[in-house]
């Protein structure tokens, strides 16, 4: 299976979205593909997000990584949240999960940033190997911290 990489700009909505809404899925959220596809829309148009998604020779949607700038007070430099990859089931084992890391580290290193951040669930072993199989190495030094302010 050959796989493309295309970079995501408003045009792409309506071939991600699908993608974007059964990421959201994975993680136990309703099924909503117009809250998905407006979502997308407005990190594309305010230039918050960078998306990369991949399709096949016949141009179906395999998946997507999606990157979030932020940056480093300590180094004083920017770094990229990696916080969302998916591939679809019939992608997954097929290097589309590797295609997009490639790429998503292809831009950071453009962007001259220090690095790359992202987190995983824990039972998320699957990914956790694509990750450490990519150079990405588990943080034993930090606790992350979430304060969630729908349920505060």
């Amino acid at each position: 299976m050959a796989v493309k990489i295309s970079r995501a700009g408003n045009r792409c909505i309506e071939k991600i979205a699908p993608l974007f809404a059964a990421y959201r899925g994975f993680y136990g959220q309703p099924s909503n593909l117009p809250e998905s596809r407006d979502f997308l829309a407005q990190r594309l148009i305010h230039n918050e997000s960078t998306i990369f998604y991949a399709q096949d020779e016949l141009g179906e949607a395999l998946g997507f990584v999606q990157l979030y700038p932020t940056f480093s007070s300590v180094s004083a430099r920017r770094t990229w949240l990696l916080n969302d990859l998916y591939a679809t089931d019939a992608a997954r084992g097929r290097g589309v999960g590797t295609a997009l890391l490639d790429a998503a580290r292809e831009f950071v290193i453009s962007t001259g940033a220090k690095g790359v951040l992202l987190e995983t669930g824990r039972d998320n072993e699957g990914a956790q190997r694509l990750y450490e199989a990519h150079g990405y190495v588990r943080d034993a030094g930090y606790y992350t911290y979430h304060l969630d302010l729908d349920n505060a």
